[in-house]
């Protein structure tokens, strides 16, 4: 199937198209002067009786419905803000209006109408139309009005149909721009400054992540869409910015799931002069505030699950996750025993596997990150896969770092920075030698950032918060998709419908 024979254009949408050129109808106008919305409609005439307005108004959106009914016609039309019913007589708008929009006027359409509001018998708030315009002609058919857009796959595709069809998606994107907006406005608040740093970067770096590739023509160099804005982020604060935070785009070359995209969205928070410690404190203040902003209080539904975001929140370290998941004291074990007991509960990775770090991490990865649904922050992750924490300060072989994880899933990561230029050289250096090995997840050395170090970073704590999952969680939504406007999908096979919609159910 050709791009060209998955458009939806309708025939009989064409050929009213082609008619209303032929009659001399002006076609997709500049401009219309909407001064009303529908919400303002509603508010401003809530108490309106059956007798028309005095007052008119003038307002625009789509038909959503028409149902015609001799010399009287009924429609709906609905703009971002909900739906209201539209009432046109024939003796109001005279024969040829009247039979414009009955002929020509069709669900999709996008109107504009001017006239006066009164309240029906059945008690609907209703537009009297003195005037009409046809501002915009759809070619393509809406889904049906009973049962709407369904078909999941879709909605994912095609999201501006989507959001023309079904409110609640349009309510969960609402609702994900006003989480942003109330994320700044938390951090604006406490003196942090909002930067931008590079998108494409000579050398990626700030995760363990494999990378999508481009190439610069004019440079000839190759560069890589960045993973994370951390490292650029840290040269702000060596440079004398002592809090700062970037929302960013990030792109990791993975699998796609329901709670992964290879475009996604975070927030990356550093401030000088405080540690990992500090910046659980400030996650914990971040979730809490957004939750009870969002829903009133500090707890919202998940999957099935009431998640309470009241602090304070549980803490323990990642030994204590695998005596208590696992059930095993990873200390008291030789690496010969902890091999053994991976291999005989099939724990991933664990014939690779050659330090108690690492299998430390297999284990709690296996067994306990599922298992901590209310808000958990698991801290103390070994060296071997934290080459951007801070030591520990007491525990040897151990960082200052922790994730948190709410509903099974891990939703931010934060350290003590690293600030020794010597040890950070050293940790990139060994990630870079498993990268020339293969291991397509390690970073890349970048010299000019531990050059920064060299300069001086003040002891700093940084947290990394994922937006997307963070969205999913206020929102109730168990997919990455339903909380992106417009997900990763694969490509359509050939011959399928895939980028077509499907129009779910009959006529009731």
């Amino acid at each position: 199937m050709s791009d060209t024979d998955r458009l939806c254009f309708d025939t009989t949408k064409i050929d009213k198209l082609q008619e209303l050129r032929e009659r001399g109808v002006t076609l997709y106008p500049y401009t219309f002067e909407r001064k009303d919305t529908v919400t303002g409609i509603k508010e401003r005439f809530s108490g309106i009786g059956h007798d028309k307005s005095e007052e008119e108004v003038s307002t625009a959106g789509r038909v959503y419905v028409v149902r015609q009914h001799g010399k009287t016609i009924f429609a709906d039309m609905g703009d971002s803000d909900g739906r209201l019913q539209l009432y046109l007589r024939k003796n109001d708008l005279g024969e040829e209006q009247f039979d414009l929009f009955r002929q020509y006027v069709d669900a999709g359409d996008i109107i504009g109408v001017v006239g006066h509001v009164f309240r029906t018998k059945m008690g609907e708030i209703t537009i009297w139309v003195d005037r009409f315009e046809l501002l915009t002609k759809s070619v393509c058919p809406l889904p049906e009005k009973f049962h709407g857009l369904k078909n999941v796959e879709t909605r994912y595709r095609q999201r501006y149909l989507d959001l023309i069809m079904n409110e609640e998606s349009r309510e969960t994107f609402r609702t994900r721009s006003r989480i942003i907006s109330l994320l700044r406005q938390f951090l604006f608040e406490r003196e942090y400054l909002e930067f931008e740093t590079p998108t494409l970067q000579p050398i990626y770096g700030g995760a363990n992540a494999r990378p999508f590739t481009t190439h610069h023509n004019a440079l000839d160099q190759k560069l890589y869409l960045r993973i994370a804005p951390e490292l650029y982020l840290k040269r702000l604060v060596v440079g004398g910015f002592d809090r700062v935070f970037e929302i960013a785009k990030n792109f990791r070359n993975e699998d796609i799931d329901t709670n992964h995209n290879p475009e996604f969205s975070m927030v990356e928070i550093y401030e000088a002069y405080r540690d990992y410690n500090d910046m659980m404190d400030l996650t914990e203040e971040i979730f809490s505030y957004l939750a009870e902003t969002i829903h009133g209080k500090p707890v919202c539904s998940f999957a099935g699950q009431e998640l309470d975001f009241t602090r304070p929140w549980r803490r323990l370290s990642m030994e204590e996750a695998v005596r208590e998941y696992a059930g095993i004291d990873i200390n008291a074990m030789s690496l010969e025993e902890l091999r053994a007991f991976g291999l005989e509960r099939c724990v991933e990775g664990c014939e690779s596997a050659t330090t108690r770090g690492e299998y430390l991490v297999l284990f709690f990865e296996h067994f306990g990150e599922k298992q901590l649904v209310q808000p958990t922050f698991v801290y103390d992750f070994p060296v071997e896969n934290s080459p951007l924490a801070k030591k520990h300060r007491s525990k040897e072989g151990m960082t200052e770092r922790f994730e948190l994880f709410i509903a099974g899933m891990e939703m931010a990561n934060g350290f003590s920075e690293l600030n020794d230029p010597l040890d950070q050289k050293a940790r990139l250096e060994l990630q870079d030698a498993k990268r020339q090995r293969g291991d397509l997840e390690a970073q890349m050395v970048d010299y000019d950032f531990i050059n920064a170090l060299g300069y001086g970073m003040p002891p700093t704590g940084g947290v990394g918060i994922g937006i997307d999952r963070l969205v999913m969680l206020l929102t109730g939504k168990d997919s990455i998709k339903e909380v992106l406007l417009f997900p990763q999908m694969r490509t359509p096979v050939s011959g399928s419908n895939g980028s077509e919609p499907e129009q779910d159910g009959g006529e009731e």
